[in-house]
């Protein structure tokens, strides 16, 4: 629906959220069969459809301009064969994911002979808001209906018609395997007002889960009446400790830093023990300006690294998503451990070490949702961990933190079997 045919925002909102909420109601009944029928015809319509699925998008490049696009973001939101057959696979990773719905977690039998179980549950409702490639507008589907949960998406305008002719296509497939045709919805106008509406509608919504800056993520925070999935940044360290193996340390922090930079789990810190500082510090800030890197760093960093430009504060707490690194060298593990507290932003943190014991206590004292072990902070990924793909990164502490894909998208209730029992 395009948005001059949108005469009352709200009661267009609130009519959407209404379809998801029955459609969430008739999910919870669907079988696992009929999801994976509907997952199947997902990735034979991505096929199908390949031709017209680029040229929509080819309508969303030739309008990059009017947005202000960079180059690597246009080629972020591209769809290419390759990169429609990559979704296609995609999906059928998740395919072949476990159903996590029904699921009993756990289980016992009281004296009394109650038999009580925690069972798995969807959630329900999902708002998705993201500024983000089009493939997020399949992974963010198939996740929410493979675990019963109906979901509304609300894509960035610079993909409208690419995210439009996959929602199409993702309602067909629906429509062809009889699920209910308001499991998958896509908001038909991208007016800012709209997504105040919807995170009012905590009636319908349960859960709304944000995908991009940070400036949308505080909004959605601040507006949202229902409980909010999301991480607001990603400031991911690297530690090298005195017993690190100094050549796997160069490895991790380049790859940490250098794979991508403008993704939340690309590391913007790096900490060095003192007593590996002077052999390790200026063959990685070599390899770093190679790379283009600019390291900046406190004084003991400054006395190793002349190129280096010295830290603020304000250095030590930012997430760059480019080619500036802040450098600490720190006295002992516990105060690389307090340094990534105060500073980090409790996505992905790292430590490089030899001991098994010193990697136990940075695993433990560290405050983050992933810690990483002797590798990459770039490893903190839905599909790197076995998810399938991901809806998000959580660094909340209720429901889900980490990677969050199909179990993550579901509850639990108890379920009792009784027979005849009555309390005294």
């Amino acid at each position: 629906m395009a948005l001059a045919e949108i005469h009352d925002l709200q009661a267009y909102c609130e009519a959407m959220a209404r379809r998801a909420s029955d459609a969430a109601a008739e999910l919870v009944a669907v079988s696992g069969e009929q999801k994976q029928r509907w997952l199947a015809r997902v990735v034979e319509l991505l096929r199908e459809r390949e031709s017209a699925l680029i040229e929509a998008n080819q309508r969303d490049i030739a309008a990059a301009g009017d947005f202000g696009l960079t180059d690597a973001q246009i080629d972020r939101l591209r769809l290419t064969p390759e990169r429609l057959e990559a979704m296609a696979r995609g999906v059928q990773v998740v395919a072949a994911l476990p159903d996590p719905v029904g699921e009993i977690i756990e289980s016992s039998v009281r004296p009394n002979g109650l038999d009580v179980q925690k069972v798995r549950v969807p959630l329900g409702v999902i708002f998705f808001i993201y500024e983000s490639r089009p493939n997020v507008t399949v992974d963010a589907a198939v996740l929410c209906v493979k675990s019963s949960n109906a979901v509304i998406l609300r894509g960035g305008k610079e993909a409208a018609h690419s995210n439009r002719a996959l929602a199409a296509l993702l309602a067909d497939a629906a429509a062809e395997t009889g699920l209910p045709a308001d499991a998958v919805q896509i908001v038909g106008t991208t007016d800012r007002e709209a997504v105040g509406h919807f995170l009012s509608l905590d009636q319908y919504i349960n859960v709304a889960i944000p995908r991009g800056g940070e400036g949308l993520i505080r909004r959605v925070v601040a507006e949202a009446k229902m409980p909010v999935l999301k991480h607001y940044d990603g400031n991911c360290h690297v530690y090298v400790d005195r017993d690190a193996d100094l050549e796997m340390a160069q490895r991790i922090t380049m790859n940490a830093k250098c794979q991508r930079m403008g993704v939340c789990n690309a590391a913007e810190s790096l900490l060095v023990h003192v007593d590996v500082a002077e052999r390790f510090l200026p063959r990685i800030a070599a390899a770093l300006s190679e790379a283009g890197v600019e390291v900046r760093g406190d004084q003991r960093t400054l006395d190793l690294v002349p190129d280096a430009r010295p830290a603020s504060e304000d250095d030590y707490r930012a997430e760059f998503l480019g080619p500036v690194l802040s450098v600490c060298v720190v006295d002992s593990l516990e105060q690389a451990i307090e340094h990534i507290n105060r500073y980090g932003s409790h996505h992905t943190d790292a430590i490089v070490t030899d001991r098994l014991d010193s990697a136990r206590r940075f695993a433990a004292g560290v405050d983050s949702a992933a810690v990483m072990i002797n590798a990459s902070t770039r490893f903190n990924d839905g599909a790197e961990f076995g998810l399938g793909a991901e809806i998000g990164i959580s660094t909340d502490k209720f429901h889900a933190r980490g990677p969050c894909g199909l179990k993550e998208l579901t509850s639990y209730k108890y379920v009792v079997y009784g027979q005849g029992q009555i309390r005294g």
